[in-house]
């Protein structure tokens, strides 16, 4: 067990730590903006599936690392869509609408995938690599763990700020926010309250759906059923864990994505500690955060329940 205390086994879990918080954190600070928004998308990991999926076909069949993650955002976009359709439109139960949708990706994905497999050698792909941020990736460990990641770790970490700044600090993000406590009273100042949920949606979606594509590119070189292996539901976690505020949600999200990095680097070091216990470490502490909030003071109010106007 001593292993994992020495110092470049520390800085490699640390580093490890914020390059696995990426996809994590696209989805949750996304399906953010579509909760305080009213609507309980349950379909994050359906959401996050299809865009990996979508991201492995198009990088392998077109060799264009952007084109795949501009196919994951629309793979998200598509997926979202389907879900405000459901949820805000047809007002069907927001839970029943989560999971048809992840049992649709499961099934759709793993189906298409044989198919473009058709028998032949999977095709595998280079994926993202590290971009050390000048000047910045010197400073001693710091530069290791922090400024030496994925490009599009960046703009996840980026992404917290912004959200925070657009929720709290805008007119539309107090709109929001005010869709999930009282959608009445912006229909009675005439604001179109299905339009603005189906955008809180989307955009949730489209960063759920970019968070797939990370997950995908940034972490392996082929496709395997499953892949998002329940990352959706800790997203969904992490934000009920982080109070529904996005500062409370990226320290969720950096539990997780340590834990995670923790069990990686005890099967490559070979702790005499059974691996599966610290594989199941990620998702016994989302039980435990979910046993221990009771009180959800920043739950909005009117947090999946349909709206219908008077």
């Amino acid at each position: 067990m001593g292993e994992l205390f020495q110092e470049a086994i520390l800085v490699s879990i640390l580093a490890a730590t914020v390059r696995i918080m990426t996809p994590l954190l696209f989805a949750a600070i996304g399906e953010l903006v579509t909760q305080r928004a009213g609507i309980w998308n349950m379909g994050v990991e359906g959401t996050m599936l299809m865009g990996a999926f979508v991201a492995y076909i198009v990088v392998t069949a077109a060799d264009s690392l952007v084109g795949a993650v501009l196919a994951a955002l629309l793979a998200g976009a598509l997926m979202g869509l389907l879900v405000a359709f459901m949820t805000v439109t047809l007002r069907v139960d927001h839970f029943v609408t989560g999971l048809g949708l992840n049992l649709l990706a499961s099934g759709l994905t793993l189906f298409w995938f044989r198919s473009y497999i058709a028998g032949r050698p999977q095709p595998t792909f280079d994926g993202f690599e590290n971009v050390a941020l000048p000047g910045l990736s010197d400073i001693p460990y710091l530069g290791e763990i922090l400024f030496t990641q994925r490009g599009l770790t960046y703009f996840a970490v980026l992404a917290v700020p912004l959200v925070w700044y657009f929720l709290y600090r805008t007119k539309y993000g107090l709109e929001v926010r005010c869709l999930g406590e009282n959608p009445k009273a912006l229909d009675v100042k005439g604001v179109n309250v299905a339009a603005r949920q189906y955008c809180a949606v989307v955009f949730g979606s489209v960063m759920t759906g970019l968070g797939g594509g990370f997950l995908m590119l940034g972490f392996s070189d082929r496709f395997l059923a499953e892949v998002t292996a329940g990352r959706g539901w800790l997203a969904i976690v992490a934000i009920i864990a982080g109070n529904w505020m996005p500062k409370g949600v990226l320290l969720a999200v950096l539990v997780f994505a340590f834990l995670e990095a923790l069990a990686t680097h005890v099967q490559v070091i070979g702790v005499a500690v059974p691996h599966q216990v610290f594989l199941a470490l990620p998702y016994l502490a989302s039980i435990l955060l979910m046993m221990g909030f009771k009180v959800r003071a920043g739950q909005p109010a009117a947090l999946g329940v349909p709206y219908r106007r008077a």
